[in-house]
């Protein structure tokens, strides 16, 4: 790992914040996005702006020479990512730890709130990944009328693999807590992307939502 860094930032950074150290422990390199670059500060905060103490998550800013002064002619955008005192909002959920090490545990607009609860699918996703037979998975919320979302699962087998709903639930009981357990499970093939290779969670939820609807007055 000595000749491998990650970096963590995005476009209107120009374009990263953080980037891990090559004398850094092996763990902190694969686990986390690294520390701030030098004239960079890097902050988590709570809904209400306020620092959230070590370990605890909440969205990522940053400040600092190489954040971009503003969108070009779009002063609303602006004023929505970047506030009064120069903060870049980044909408990424994050967690620093004491000595300034982030890692990215998801985005606030996948969070799910499952009848008052927060869960990120990220932390769902990374336990889905030691299962045997899985090759891929996807984590997001849908509607659901009694908790206001539930968590839905799309999971792509391995080649050859033959997987069982009440097996993955089974797993997943053991190592989360239980409102975290995917409600619905869907074995698919391939996902939705961007031309960029990004996932598109939303036509995922749409189609979920469809599919459930269906059900419901078949």
């Amino acid at each position: 790992m000595h000749e491998v860094v990650i970096a963590y930032g995005q476009t209107e950074c120009s374009p990263i914040n953080n980037i891990t150290e090559t004398d850094s422990s092996i763990e902190r390199q694969v686990t986390t996005v690294g520390r701030a670059l030098a004239h960079t500060e890097v902050k988590i905060i709570d809904e209400l702006g306020n620092i959230q103490p070590v370990g605890q998550s909440g969205e990522v800013c940053s400040r600092g020479a190489g954040i971009m002064r503003c969108y070009w002619n779009d002063e609303e955008k602006t004023k929505a990512t970047i506030d009064q005192d120069g903060w870049l909002h980044s909408g990424d959920l994050g967690v620093m730890d004491s000595e300034g090490f982030v890692s990215i545990v998801g985005r606030i607009k996948d969070m799910i709130i499952r009848g008052g609860e927060n869960i990120y699918p990220r932390e769902i996703e990374e336990v889905l990944y030691t299962y045997p037979g899985v090759q891929d998975a996807a984590i997001f919320g849908i509607s659901d009328e009694k908790y206001g979302e539930d968590v839905c699962a799309w999971i792509q087998p391995k080649e050859d693999a033959v997987l069982d709903e009440e097996q993955i639930r089974l797993f997943l009981k053991d190592k989360l807590a239980y409102f975290k357990v995917p409600r619905h499970i869907r074995f698919v093939e391939n996902y939705p992307m961007t031309v960029t290779g990004k996932l598109q969670k939303f036509k995922m939820r749409e189609q979920m939502q469809e599919e459930l609807a269906e059900k419901v007055f078949s």
